[in-house]
């Protein structure tokens, strides 16, 4: 078998690449390694066009496998790989936004880039492989994409800036930058053209130096990648050039006439729907499927050139705002009974309602995933049904685009949340979309921030984002950071249809808590994201003065409606008394007192109530459970059993002592059932505790 093998030094570790034709069915495939870590990626392209559609048929799948981490995981009766964990789903979508927009505009062919995890040590970033195999085997094999594209992370260690930041690090640090980076046209510069970020208030200045840092990791990626390409890289299909129609883009033309004019002004008298319904009229006339969607095209990208050049050139938006400028705001809070929190957030027409639910340790999320394993204790999730849009569509449960908004909003949020040691609450917030046009999801980060203060949830800061669109000039005889081009703050739906980046900021009044980005151009140069940044901040501060209007700080008390949460800490040794065999004790304690009951193996025990007696009462019995008896103490004995010689009472639950017969009273006694019987409540004093723990009590002690 023959194998073509490439090395790039990358710091102190090495990224092999190697071609094993393994997979010879496919267009491409790659085996990618780093470290002990090794993927697999492969890339199949369809033989023919798929007929009749207006979108490019890519499917990403980035692909989690157990045995790469050795275990055998999964349910008792499930023993493999079953639905896609929500990690996976992420990455897929990842590799996704960075690979997607270096297809060809009118290319119709299916393709599917499947990326396999074969191998993990439990340090290397999974994500940036994943992307570095997708881009690798793209540009290896015949189907037409304009990479390649390199990622490279930036962390934090001991607050410094790092590149290729270990698993560990990544946990740990205040920065989480994942920037993915591509060749200018010129090949005079490094443009970005995708970001994933987690922060924890992180400057917009410090953002742009850890994009510096990355520059001369992403240009030694793209020379190996390039050169990989070179070596032994298939020549690309060459695609049918596809004839114009004049007649049809005449009648396009002609139906948009000045119309656009109309559009950009403030008391628009025009809608673009209004046109393309009448353009499919205009098209009915000739019978022809094919001439109806070649001008259904032309017309998009006729409106998009129109669009470009009003926004470029004149500074108009399509509503009459200046380019820095954003919708109108509003805000309310504790607007729906019952419930723990509400937050109502509103910017123009998008309008998000976002709900809060607080719940003990024993409610957070268990996962078991290849990368993550454990509990999670704070949970944002995101809803989008068809009628926010005036649609109607099946309800199914969250798809990709919904998974990801609420882990944005989540990733914004999760950094400001309390500490379990002071706040041992489970957090679940989810944002309902009621009404969308133009980023819900930094919405929805708005309007769970307003939930949570409305809760009662000290959060650390209060969080808002804001989304920043682009027009970047329409012109082929350019290289991008040539081009003219105009950042647009707030972006809304048809500018977000027709522009070139959707780039998403949130944080506090001191930093960035999360960034992503996606682009439709080939990538933004230094410049752009600077001014994203400057313009994104002086938008979220004018939203976040929006939300201490009507909320300035979280609400000193929870919920009513919230449950209460107590804790006592125990010795680790104790935990098998609270619990008893089977579960039994625990049990008796939660169904007598209508609570649920949470221990760590520290020893820490929660005790989560409605109300404040049935918490009290429980605590109580564990505090007996555990409590340590001493001599000389007094307790009320129950009488539990009777033999020749005594009798056996409990002083607090689960723990008895014996009253020898001499211990019963002053004079002899003949019969212990002269004295006691089985349920009698006597007074007993401790006398003794023997070496085995055994502990003596006395009735005629505590009698004097």
């Amino acid at each position: 078998m023959k194998t073509e093998s490439f090395k790039l030094k990358i710091d102190d570790k090495f990224l092999e690449v190697e071609f094993k034709n393994l997979a010879e069915r496919t267009n491409s495939s790659v085996f990618v390694k780093y470290g002990e870590t090794c993927l697999m990626a492969t890339a199949v392209m369809s033989k023919k066009e798929i007929e009749g559609i207006d979108f490019f048929p890519l499917t990403v799948a980035y692909e989690e496998r157990f045995y790469a981490i050795g275990k055998i995981l999964g349910s008792r009766f499930m023993k493999r790989e079953g639905r896609p964990s929500e990690q996976s789903i992420l990455t897929s979508r990842l590799i996704d936004r960075a690979v997607r927009p270096l297809f060809p505009a009118d290319f119709k062919r299916e393709v599917q880039i499947i990326v396999t995890c074969l191998s993990w040590d439990k340090e290397s970033d999974l994500a940036s492989l994943g992307l570095i195999a997708a881009s690798i085997v793209l540009s290896t094999s015949d189907i037409p994409w304009d990479g390649p594209v390199a990622p490279v992370r930036i962390g934090m260690r001991d607050g410094q800036m790092i590149a290729f930041p270990t698993f560990a690090e990544r946990e740990s640090g205040n920065m989480d930058l994942l920037l993915s980076g591509l060749k200018s046209e010129s090949k005079k510069e490094v443009l970005i053209n995708m970001i994933e970020a987690g922060m924890k208030e992180i400057p917009e200045e410090d953002i742009l130096k850890a994009v510096e840092l990355a520059k001369k990791y992403h240009e030694d990626i793209l020379n190996f990648e390039e050169e990989i390409a070179k070596k032994i890289g298939k020549e690309k299909i060459k695609l049918e050039e596809k004839g114009r129609d004049e007649e049809i883009e005449k009648e396009v033309r002609e139906i948009l006439g000045n119309r656009i004019e109309n559009i950009f002004k403030k008391d628009a008298t025009d809608d673009l729907h209004i046109i393309r319904e009448e353009l499919g009229e205009l098209l009915k006339k000739h019978e022809d499927a094919e001439k109806t969607r070649y001008g259904f095209s032309f017309f998009e990208k006729e409106t998009e050139r129109l669009v470009h050049e009003k926004i470029i050139e004149k500074g108009i938006r399509f509503d009459g705002r200046s380019s820095d400028q954003i919708r109108e705001l509003s805000c309310d809070v504790n607007i729906i009974p019952k419930v723990h929190g509400t937050g109502l957030f509103c910017r123009g027409e998008t309008k998000v309602l976002s709900f809060l639910t607080l719940g003990g340790p024993g409610d957070q999320k268990i996962f078991e995933e290849m990368e993550l394993n454990g509990k999670k204790r704070f949970m944002h999730h995101y809803n989008f049904p068809p009628s926010c849009v005036g649609e109607t569509g099946p309800l199914r449960g969250p798809g990709r685009r919904e998974i990801g908004h609420g882990m944005l909003g989540e990733k914004a949020l999760r950094s400001m949340i309390p500490e379990a040691e002071t706040f041992p609450y489970t957090i679940r917030v989810v944002s309902e979309v009621l009404c969308s046009n133009g980023s819900s999801s930094m919405a929805s980060t708005c309007a769970a921030c307003l939930a949570l203060m409305d809760g009662g949830v000290p959060i650390k800061n209060p969080v808002s984002g804001i989304a920043m669109g682009l027009m970047m000039e329409m012109s082929d005889n350019k290289s991008t950071e040539d081009k003219n081009y105009l950042v647009l703050t707030d972006v809304q739906g048809e500018e977000d249809h027709y522009g070139d980046m959707d780039f998403k900021a949130t944080g506090t009044k001191n930093g960035i808590t999360a960034l992503q980005m996606d682009i439709k151009v080939r990538g933004i140069t230094m410049k752009i994201m600077k001014d994203a940044l400057e313009q994104s901040k002086k938008a979220r501060i004018q939203i976040l003065a929006k939300m201490l209007e009507t909320i300035p700080e979280p609400r000193k008390e929870l919920s009513p409606n919230a449950p209460r949460i107590y804790t006592i800490k125990i010795r680790p040794d104790q935990i098998g008394e609270v619990i008893g065999t089977g579960g039994k004790i625990i049990n008796e304690i939660i169904d007598e007192c209508g609570v649920l009951i949470d221990i760590e193996e520290t020893g820490e025990v929660f005790v989560t109530a409605e109300n404040e007696a049935s918490a009290q009462k429980a605590l109580e019995w564990i505090k007996n459970l555990t409590k340590e008896v001493v001599v000389g103490e007094m307790y009320q004995g129950k009488i539990k059993r009777v033999l020749e010689f005594g009798a056996f009472a409990e002083i607090l639950p689960g723990q008895e002592g014996m009253i020898h017969i001499s211990q019963l009273a002053k004079e002899r006694v003949n019969k212990v059932t002269d004295v006691v019987k089985v349920g009698d409540i006597v007074p007993v004093k401790v006398i003794s505790i023997d070496e085995q723990g055994r502990i003596n009590l006395s009735l005629k002690e505590a009698r004097k």
